[in-house]
């Protein structure tokens, strides 16, 4: 006589090896919390977003080279990075300290968690996911600074880690300007994330 079982099947956790399987060219995916997740295609404005960041934060992406120019970071674009064995992560932008990454970001997956990672949040699904989960497993993997920007509401969340999480320290809007860590050693025009030319004072 059979017998059925009572215990609860072991739920396999998605690694690193998973993502291998799926074929390089369709390879848009993360692992949240040991799931495999699809990532959309970016809708327009959020392509625009990830561009313009780079414009933003241009003055910071070379060697140190003064107070207009402070450079000391290397920033990649969805770099795949793998935060430990069932977290991997594909941050819209991410940045990492010279002084942690001599030689720039390079192979696949990185291992060096991020100094900065920006997420591009455009519709409900991004809110939830950016907003809550991963801004949570960023927190519980160190990752000091976390910004959001939101496409739909024009506005960029800068957080910070504390013992107890992230901190949010400012929410700007469009026409702000602002010092934003751990970028506050120049004033940046949030504007220019959501297509605004710079100004000439910039």
């Amino acid at each position: 006589m059979s017998h059925s079982s009572t215990q609860t099947p072991k739920v396999s956790l998605a690694s690193f090896e998973d993502l291998l399987r799926i074929p390089e060219a369709e390879r848009r995916h993360e692992i949240l919390d040991g799931e495999v997740i699809h990532k959309a295609l970016p809708r327009g404005e959020h392509s625009l977003t990830q561009a313009r960041s780079a414009q933003l934060l241009r003055n910071f992406s070379r060697k140190p080279n003064g107070p207009s120019r402070p450079g000391g970071w290397w920033f990649a674009t969805e770099p795949t990075i793998r935060l430990s064995r069932h977290e991997v992560v594909q941050p819209d932008v991410a940045g990492w300290r010279r002084e942690r990454m001599a030689d720039g970001p390079s192979g696949y997956p990185l291992t060096l968690r991020p100094d900065w990672v920006c997420e591009i949040m455009s519709d409900a699904d991004a809110r939830r996911r950016d907003g809550l989960q991963k801004r949570r497993i960023y927190a519980d993997h160190d990752v000091p600074h976390y910004w959001l920007i939101d496409t739909e509401h024009q506005t960029l969340t800068v957080l910070r880690l504390s013992d107890h999480g992230y901190v949010e320290l400012q929410t700007a809007h469009r026409s702000e300007r602002i010092r934003a860590e751990p970028f506050d050693a120049l004033e940046l025009q949030v504007g220019v994330l959501f297509g605004d030319d710079e100004d000439e004072a910039t």
